[in-house]
């Protein structure tokens, strides 16, 4: 093999295994933040209404029960109707 062919052969080499060497690495992204999972994220969260006397008496009762889920949802929607209606 002559000089210019191992020349050659050299940088065909480096041009191909050393363009990885230069490439530009990703820019950092920010950290991750974990996918909420039942909360709403605070800059989107609905503004509530304050809760009345009759409600919190409805959710006393909702939670001495043990009501849970659709349950506990209409019973609560029941004792907040008569509560505003005692007719």
């Amino acid at each position: 093999m002559t000089t210019s062919s191992r020349f050659i052969a050299i940088l065909a080499a480096s041009l191909l295994l050393g363009g990885t060497a230069f490439a530009q690495t990703a820019a950092p992204t920010a950290p991750a933040t974990p996918a909420p999972t039942s909360k709403m994220a605070p800059a989107t969260k609905k503004v509530q209404k304050p809760r009345t006397a009759a409600s919190l008496e409805c959710s006393k009762e909702a939670t001495a029960k043990g009501l849970h889920g659709k349950e506990r949802k209409k019973f609560l929607s029941g004792c907040k109707a008569k509560a505003a209606n005692p007719n």
